[in-house]
């Protein structure tokens, strides 16, 4: 029966047989399921370090006598002298609780608990953090030993060799926690969690499981210049993550969900298992999701919302990684994503982050909301839009292999923007600049409605430095300050030299950061002297200092720097299609 099962598994996915088989030998399934009996063991012995012996006190929790005993002993200090508290501290020491009335009910309840709530913590990062480094070391030595270009060009389709891996090179992972998974139903039924609730969590550590493992095989192909370093690297950003989110999801604070980053801690199980399982990470007052909105909609007044939306948005960015890895692993010289499909990504981006930042929480009103998020919008967007310009930019023979056919086209007048617009191989900033329009719609509809509905109440003092018109010369100037680094980027890209890329990150590096340290280090403070802030690389600092007709001033600087850096890039581009062109004459 087992080779049939075998066979079946080899005719439905090939490469996880080949994963199976390498791994699931005698040797290694021993040391899992032993690995596995033994944390049981450990788990489950520590949590009776306090079984009740004979010398149980009356003090102590389970012991029915003693709210009774507590209650006369206060009486008894209420009445005696401070000379008398020692010999009554000692008397009380000694008074032990009959077995009889230990609620042994009760202790094995909360026991039980704590063995389901030790294996839950111990199942997410067992499999999130080993499973990670397994994934990135497999593809790693893969590359290594050369194998992994014929499994590119194996029959085999993209989605059949990813699932392979992700099924196959975890498997002792998985059967150390299939091992355990008894234990754990039996501790959570013994403990009379609801079994929905311990469904949910399966489903969330699964789904986890999806994202995280996707994203590790997405690393693993495009992280080769790490070498040897790239498993610890990526498991060890994963095991840093989880521990933070899980520091802050132990927090005591009720509004700390309420921003926009809410988002970034709902890639992680913690919050939603603390939620179903509020002893998890001891937070007594209930947990930071039951107040969570989604524009406006209460997600976190049931249980069946919470779970949805985590299972929802886990599953969007697991689809997400997966189109990202048939690009990759097919072509690893193809950027990770297409323009079109950037558009779609910041789109989502901008979804997801404006709604969690429109919460309606003490009846705060738009302005209130929106304010406080703008830096985490900011940073974001940011980090985001600057990714883009180095994924979506072309390198210089992709460049001339477009404006070549560009150049020899030229009599079947395609459009050139559609190009621009979808075509991989053109240069980037058409694109850069689509996406910086969906990033900004959003300020603007907000800056818009907050200078229409909230005038009275940012007159009577919210904040003094609210100017609808500043604003939006500040989205202007950011607009056109990005810009401006995306086209030094695609012309150092299309430069001759070795490492473009290194030059191009070196080069927007320096232009950002090296001109606001050489002005702080002369003294020029963007307080003291806005007007230079704002024509320099930095210039957000100096806008509260600065008037509008200052910063309409700066902003057309830029406009005018932005237009002859495209008016060289476009001349380059000519250029490259024209020599490309006569070099493919030539050498007919």
């Amino acid at each position: 029966m087992m080779p049939n099962f075998i066979d079946k598994i080899g005719d439905w996915n090939p490469q996880l047989l080949r994963e199976l088989k390498g791994r699931l030998k005698f040797s290694n399934v021993a040391i899992a399921v032993a690995t596995s009996l033994l944390l049981q063991l450990v788990v489950f012995l520590y949590q009776l370090r306090e079984f009740p012996d004979d010398r149980y006190s009356l003090t102590n929790t389970y012991c029915r006598l003693s709210k009774v005993y507590q209650r006369q002993q206060n009486q008894t200090y209420q009445q005696s002298d401070q000379y008398q508290i020692p010999n009554l501290n000692d008397l009380v020491a000694k008074n032990i609780c009959p077995q009889n009335q230990i609620d042994w009910q009760l202790w094995w309840r909360d026991h039980w608990e704590y063995i389901f709530l030790t294996l839950s913590v111990i199942f997410v990062f067992t499999l999130l953090v080993a499973g990670t480094y397994l994934l990135i070391n497999d593809l790693a030595k893969e590359e290594s030993r050369g194998t992994l270009n014929f499994i590119r060009l194996s029959p085999q389709s993209e989605t059949s060799i990813l699932t392979g891996k992700l099924l196959g090179v975890p498997s002792l992972v998985y059967l150390v926690i299939l091992v355990a998974v008894p234990l754990h139903l039996l501790a959570g039924r013994s403990a009379e969690i609801a079994f929905s609730y311990i469904l949910s969590y399966y489903a969330i550590l699964a789904a986890s499981c999806i994202f995280f493992y996707g994203a590790a095989l997405l690393f693993g192909l495009i992280s080769r210049l790490f070498s040897g370093f790239q498993p610890w690297l990526g498991s060890g950003a994963v095991l840093l993550f989880l521990f933070t989110v899980m520091g802050f999801a132990s927090s005591s604070s009720s509004n700390i969900l309420n921003n926009s980053t809410a988002w970034i801690r709902l890639f992680t199980p913690w919050d939603t298992i603390n939620y179903l399982f509020p002893n998890l990470l001891r937070v007594y007052n209930g947990s930071q999701l039951k107040n969570l909105e989604f524009f406006y909609l209460p997600l976190g007044t049931n249980v069946v919302s919470i779970v949805g939306f985590h299972l929802l948005n886990l599953g969007l960015c697991s689809y997400g990684i997966l189109q990202a890895l048939k690009r990759s692993f097919r072509n690893p010289q193809a950027s990770i994503i297409s323009k079109g499909q950037s558009y779609v990504l910041v789109a989502f981006c901008q979804f997801m982050m404006w709604g969690f930042t429109l919460q309606s929480w003490n009846n705060s009103n738009f302005y209130e909301q929106v304010g406080p998020n703008l830096v985490f919008l900011a940073i974001y967007n940011l980090g985001l839009l600057f990714s883009l310009i180095a994924i979506l930019s072309p390198h210089r023979q992709d460049v001339q292999d477009w404006a070549r056919y560009r150049h020899q086209e030229v009599s079947s007048r395609k459009s050139v923007w559609r190009d621009l617009i979808w075509a991989e191989k053109s240069p980037a900033l058409v694109a850069i600049a689509i996406n910086l329009a969906i990033v900004t719609i959003p300020l603007v509809v907000w800056i818009s409605i907050t200078s229409v509905f909230d005038t009275d109440y940012i007159q009577n003092g919210a904040d003094d430095n609210f100017n609808s018109l500043k604003l939006l010369l500040a989205v202007a100037l950011s607009i056109s300050i990005i810009m401006i680094y995306a086209t030094i980027a695609q012309l150092i890209l299309l430069l001759k030299t070795p490492k473009r890329s290194f030059w191009a990150i070196g080069t927007i590096g320096t232009v950002t950061f090296l001109p606001p340290m050489i002005l702080e280090f002369l003294g020029i403070s963007s307080w003291k002297h806005p007007t230079v802030w704002l024509f320099s690389t930095f210039p957000w600092s100096a806008l509260q200092y600065s008037g509008v007709t200052t910063i309409f001033m700066a902003f057309l600087a830029q406009l005018s720097v932005l237009a002859l850096l495209n008016f060289q890039l476009t001349k380059q581009v000519r250029l490259a299609g024209e020599s490309a062109t006569k070099a493919l004459l030539a050498g007919r």
